[in-house]
């Protein structure tokens, strides 16, 4: 029983992570079954992820360091879409008002809800990062990997080289988190692959909704590529890199503070 109530609160506070996320796939869908009056589909939908946006921060669902953090993932999404479509990896067919290089700009927010999920998933399982590499060998992971995104195109894929330092550089290295009064452990990389892969189960809920269409999808819906989860998995080591080190430096921020404090009290 114990086992049970303790997969109850994992799964529901999951579920609360997930709040951005879940926004999202209710807008598409919605977007997909209602016509919108005197609004293309694309520029709805980024109207609705602005409004929840600002939702999340006006009820402190986020804070404003988060959102910041958020935007940034927003920014670096967009950037790899715009030329992802330029490669002719996938498209987005339908019309819209809100395109930059046949991208809409809502495709952003679809990165930054990995991002989302993150912070609040940071908060709720009270996450504790053990044996974290130091900052120049995240940084340099995170930079190879997005960069790789887009050599890849011109010359040698290099994901695989890449994962393989991932084993290297994590080895030992674990997330801990609450459920509960009770706190459990997991390695890194298998937490990598686990949002990873639902990310990629995600991914096939969005194009069914039509969100954007790979090139085998275009005169019927299929499953998306299951090597796609390599993908995934890397993608979510550049977002959780940049929110444990948002976090660790604002906890040394806030430390410094206090030390400061105590000086001047005594």
């Amino acid at each position: 029983m114990h086992f049970l109530r303790q997969l109850i609160r994992f799964g529901v506070q999951e579920a609360l992570s997930c709040i951005f996320p879940a926004a999202i796939f209710i807008i598409l869908a919605a977007s997909k079954i209602i016509d919108i009056p005197f609004l293309y589909r694309h520029d709805f939908i980024l109207i609705a992820c602005l409004i929840v946006q600002f939702l999340m921060v006006y009820f402190k669902l986020e804070t404003v360091d988060e959102l910041k953090v958020i935007s940034l993932f927003h920014l670096i999404g967009l950037v790899l879409e715009i030329f992802k479509v330029h490669m002719g990896s996938w498209a987005y067919p339908e019309y819209a008002l809100t395109k930059i290089g046949g991208v809409p700009l809502y495709s952003g927010f679809m990165y930054a809800s990995v991002a989302s999920y993150v912070c609040q998933a940071w908060k709720r399982f009270d996450l504790k990062f053990v044996n974290w590499p130091e900052n120049h060998i995240t940084y340099s992971i995170a930079a190879a990997i997005y960069i790789n995104f887009f050599s890849h195109h011109f010359m040698m894929d290099l994901r695989w080289i890449i994962i393989l330092s991932l084993f290297v550089a994590f080895r030992g290295a674990c997330v801990e988190f609450r459920v509960g009064r009770q706190r459990y452990n997991m390695p890194v990389i298998l937490s990598f692959f686990l949002i990873g892969f639902f990310i990629w189960i995600a991914e096939n809920i969005s194009t069914f909704l039509g969100a954007w269409k790979y090139p085998n999808q275009d005169e019927m819906w299929h499953m998306v590529h299951i090597g796609k989860i390599s993908s995934w998995f890397l993608l979510v080591i550049i977002s959780i890199v940049i929110v444990v080190n948002l976090k660790h430096f604002k906890y040394k921020q806030r430390k410094k503070s206090l030390d400061y404090r105590q000086i001047n009290i005594s």
